[in-house]
């Protein structure tokens, strides 16, 4: 007889399987439910008052209107309200005319150039301007231990001592020379001028045949004053003006610095971060001392405003603005761009402003108080360059000072006085004429030249419409040594600005491939540089290029048959396998090739930005317009020339023809405006500055102490007027 079915039930109870338990749980931790995909929300950092900084600017503001209504309280209280309305009503103007001038008389203005450092108080009508420069003891001096400038070829130097042939600069740059006189000629003969058919002769022939004079110290009544060095307590260093007229061959030595160059920290010259912060640091304080007597100690009662390029480097921002809080202990920092604070200087509201420094020239339309961040131009030449054109001309005429070099500091000072009191744009100046310069060297007599000039003048300011002319060999040496580029926190990826127009220049400047040989072992520097393309050029009206407007393909083409290998540099895409699951090998949808960020970054760092000044600023308008016609027709109208490079005479009404030149047609108006009430070019952006540092609208700019602490540097992202 077969045994009784048992139940399940029963089964786990006699084999002991039966679930016993109690419900307790297994641990302490609470169970959070999964969130429901389809309804959720948050709101982290959607309203201003999370972020601390807007939260801050709202509580000062509660406090100032708390302060307010209480001392209207208080008035209120009075038994004559007529009487003190009016009483309070000449307080409060005599008090914000109090306060205002309060604020700019406690307000520094910092302008750092590459050449020279402006600075001085919002409340003062011009700045104080001194070489940006710092002479330290070394062993030699710069002139004893780098090439001489201009740079010469060894054959023109065996011949320098001969009347036959003075210094030559290589065939290049005497084919270039040769080009732009001949051009010069066409010109005057367009515009009926009379031209003497030897004038070239008669220049060399006087200028080799003619010796200088010497004079005695006791007869020169414009003697230099030098430096004293003091050979037993000689100072560690000296600043500005001083250092310039310390003597080259001086016991003990002293080696020129400029921390600043072509608008960022010069790595060329130093060796460590430190040492260029530190000469920065002690320029700025000796000035600050000197020029507006004010302590050190003193700066923390102060606010400053710095004024930066509009295409910068943010390591530069963020090491300027970390030296004015960390170093001098301002009380607070506000940054302004340079075209931004041109516009400010000038009462313009709109402008195309082209900012000619020493060694950068910048172009950047501004609309509405901001800078249009996609036709900022930044071109490496400036006046200094067309000083040492100035100089590699006239030894091509057998200068009789032969043997001038501008790494020796009165060369240089000579240098820039023959340019700004000779070099020249207008045409009826040009023709053979007697000058005469001194030549002032410490422990020498001075020594009377007497030269003749004849299109030189003329040619060497006109290298801005023909910057190939200039070298560049130097001007990338030491690129990206001491500080490396910035990059975004997120992504890693180089995140220094860049417009749109700054862009299209680096790849019309990009070397061309061969057309034989591997692509990939090609020489960067060994290759001529495309000629550079304008946006726009075939017609300000309808779009940036022709090639926008015609569709295009995709850029990472048609999928290559299964097996075939990718291109170097490519990725071969991935397609989904079974499950979903990718697999290599595969081929599916093309995914965009080509290089990458990083490598793009530093292609542009192995390329000099340089374009004709006319045709820079035919692609700024252009990129700043985006196709709109009536914006291309205001900016051409509203064209301003500031800083030093502009102040050779006929410069505007030279860019003035070469831009309509390119641009014939009758429709577009261009003007070529100059800063208002007679105000210097150069001190234009630093006025602006100072304006803009004492409007009310620019506290909400202002980079406290207490904030920097925090946050650091993150804080540009919030207080700069653009995208930082």
């Amino acid at each position: 007889m077969a045994p009784p079915k048992k139940s399940g039930r029963a089964l786990l109870r006699e084999e002991g399987l039966e679930r016993t338990d109690n419900n307790l749980r297994t641990h302490s931790w609470p169970v959070i439910p999964m969130i429901n995909q389809k309804n959720y929300y948050t709101e982290y950092l959607k309203r201003e008052e999370q972020i601390m900084v807007f939260r801050q600017q709202q509580e000062d503001l509660l406090r100032a209107q708390a302060a307010l209504l209480e001392k209207e309280k208080q008035v209120s209280m009075v038994a004559d309200p007529m009487a003190m309305d009016i009483d309070r009503g000449a307080e409060e103007g005599e008090e914000t005319a109090e306060q205002e001038e309060a604020l700019g008389s406690k307000v520094i203005v910092i302008h750092t150039g590459s050449q020279n450092m402006r600075i001085g108080l919002a409340s003062d009508a011009l700045p104080r301007s001194f070489p940006n420069c710092i002479a330290r003891k070394a062993d030699k001096a710069e002139y004893e231990e780098e090439e001489r400038c201009p740079k010469r070829m060894k054959v023109a130097e065996e011949n320098e001592d001969s009347d036959d042939e003075g210094p030559q600069f290589g065939e290049e740059f005497d084919s270039q020379f040769n080009a732009m006189s001949n051009e010069l000629k066409v010109r005057m003969r367009h515009n009926k001028r009379r031209i003497l058919p030897n004038s070239r002769d008669l220049v060399l022939s006087y200028n080799r045949r003619t010796p200088p004079e010497t004079i005695k110290e006791h007869n020169d009544p414009y003697r230099v004053e030098w430096t004293d060095t003091g050979r037993n307590k000689a100072p560690d260093h000296f600043v500005g003006n001083e250092a310039l007229r310390v003597p080259d061959n001086s016991d003990p030595r002293y080696r020129l610095f400029w921390p600043i160059q072509y608008g960022t920290f010069n790595e060329r010259d130093y060796h460590s971060k430190r040492r260029v912060l530190e000469d920065i640091s002690v320029i700025l304080e000796e000035g600050i001392k000197r020029e507006l007597n004010i302590e050190k100690k003193d700066l923390k009662l102060y606010s400053a405003v710095l004024v930066v390029p509009d295409l910068y480097d943010k390591n530069y921002v963020t090491e300027m603005l970390n030296l004015l809080l960390k170093e001098f202990w301002f009380a607070q920092v506000c940054i302004i761009q340079e075209s931004l604070a041109a516009t400010f200087g000038a009462g313009f509201s709109q402008a195309c402003i082209v900012d000619i420094g020493a060694q950068k020239t910048s172009v950047c339309c501004v609309e509405e108080g901001m800078c249009l961040a996609e036709s900022r131009l930044n071109l490496k030449y400036g006046g200094r360059d067309v000083t040492i054109a100035l100089m590699k001309m006239m030894l091509s005429y057998s200068f009789p000072y032969r043997d001038i070099n501008l790494r020796r500091r009165y060369d240089f000072l000579l240098a820039e006085e023959l340019k700004a009191k000779y070099a020249t744009l207008n045409d009826s100046d040009i023709s053979v004429q007697a000058h005469d310069f001194h030549l002032r060297a410490p422990e020498q007599d001075t020594k009377k030249y007497h030269f003749k000039t004849y299109d030189e003048v003329m040619l060497a300011p006109l290298t801005h419409f023909k910057p190939t002319i200039l070298s560049h060999e130097e001007k990338l040496t030491g690129r990206r040594s001491l500080w490396e580029r910035s990059y975004d926190l997120y992504d890693g990826q180089p995140n220094d600005p860049l417009s749109t127009a700054q862009h299209s220049l680096y790849q019309s400047l990009m070397p061309r491939p061969s057309s034989t040989g591997n692509d990939s072992t090609v020489n960067m520097g060994a290759i001529t540089p495309a000629r550079p393309t304008l946006a726009g050029f075939g017609g300000f009206g309808a779009h940036l290029t022709a090639a926008d407007t015609t569709p295009r393909s995709s850029i990472a083409g048609s999928p290559a048959p299964e097996g075939t290998p990718a291109p170097p540099g490519t990725t071969t895409p991935l397609v989904p396998g079974p499950g979903g699951i990718p697999h290599p090998g595969s081929v599916g949808a093309p995914q965009p090739t080509g290089p990458t960020p990083m490598e793009q970054a530093e292609d542009r760092d192995r390329v000099v930005p340089i374009m004709p000044l006319d045709a820079a600023i035919v692609e700024s308008i252009t990129h700043a317009a985006k196709g709109e016609e009536k914006k291309i027709k205001d900016f051409l109208a509203s064209i301003m020339v500031v800083g030093g490079g502009s102040l050779v005479s006929g410069f505007n009404h030279q860019l003035e023809e070469r831009i309509r030149a390119l641009k014939p047609s009758k429709d577009y108006q261009i003007i070529i405006g100059v800063p208002p009430r007679e105000l210097d070019p150069m001190v234009i952006v630093w006025k602006g500055a100072s304006v803009f540092g004492k409007l009310k609208i620019s506290n909400d700019s202002w980079i406290r102490q207490n904030e920097y602490d925090i946050l650091g540097s993150r804080l540009l992202t919030y207080k700069c007027l653009w995208t930082f």
